[in-house]
């Protein structure tokens, strides 16, 4: 897929307003397994969910990776927002959904809801943990991060000059993180951005996009959930030059490419939970 914003450029940007979103509907991707019973009862939940995600921009992935909204505490801490979690009614049953309006936004956990980590414990509202960011080790990290501990502000004060061997200096500074992961058997991969593109964009964007831009980022620092749609693999942004992939999200499993900088708005069927058997 040829890519409308040229290498020569060094600029990315958000798409401006409600990007159409009927395309991806329907599809799946393998290791998908059933909602717990505490987000939903027997058979209920499924049909239309749409989310605001980094858009794919080429190779095999089906739709965009879904953002996690994030917030700032006052001793600058960064914590992703998990949804408010309420008793509604269904099916003549008081049940446990996880969901809230952000800027105006549904933002609801069957956001990620594939690749199976909609099982992981830390995306139930019985989770025991904490919301805050927390660097993860291995090969996915960056050399500049340290190997654990809670994720802050000043880490990234040269967010501006920041570089490495792939893409273009001073437009992006990223950490590979985890996300209510604390003593879980799963850890949620979280990708981390600080960048001055997204700052600029923010001031452009308009419509839907821009209400969910100003209530899910801060100080220019934006975070999605690290797993490709196509076969659930850890991409990484700024780490490869594969096809002009230096200042995008590239998966080296299949070549998978996603533009942290377009922001699209999309939807999926999610999966209701199956009956008791």
């Amino acid at each position: 897929m040829s890519d409308k914003y040229p290498e020569s450029s060094g600029r990315r940007r958000f798409v401006k307003g409600v990007v159409g979103s009927a395309g991806v509907a329907g599809i799946g991707t393998a290791g998908v397994a059933s909602l717990d019973a505490v987000t939903n009862q027997t058979g209920t939940g499924g049909g239309q969910t749409t989310y605001f995600g980094v858009q794919n921009t080429g190779g095999p992935a089906p739709r965009a990776m879904p953002m996690v909204p994030l917030e700032i505490d006052d001793e600058g801490y960064l914590r992703g927002v998990y949804p408010e979690v309420q008793e509604v009614e269904q099916q003549g049953e008081t049940v446990q959904v996880a969901r809230e309006d952000l800027g105006g936004i549904t933002y609801e956990v069957d956001w990620f809801q594939y690749c199976g980590i909609q099982d992981y414990e830390g995306l139930q509202p019985s989770y025991e943990g904490d919301n805050y960011f927390r660097y993860s080790g291995g090969s996915s990290s960056y050399d500049w991060q340290p190997g654990s501990g809670q994720v802050h502000v000043d880490d990234f004060s040269d967010y501006d000059t920041w570089a490495n061997d792939y893409g273009e200096a001073g437009i992006g500074k990223p950490a590979s993180v985890t996300w209510r992961s604390q003593d879980t058997d799963n850890s949620i991969p979280v990708q981390v951005i600080r960048s001055t593109l997204l700052e600029d964009a923010i001031e452009d964007a308009s419509g839907e996009v821009g209400e969910w831009l100003d209530a899910a980022t801060e100080n220019g620092f934006m975070a999605f959930l690290n797993k490709c749609t196509h076969y659930c693999c850890v991409p990484g942004y700024r780490s490869s030059n594969y096809e002009g992939a230096g200042d995008k999200i590239y998966c080296a499993c299949h070549q998978s490419i996603y533009d942290p900088y377009s922001i699209v708005k999309r939807s999926f069927t999610a999966y209701p939970r199956p009956e008791d058997g």
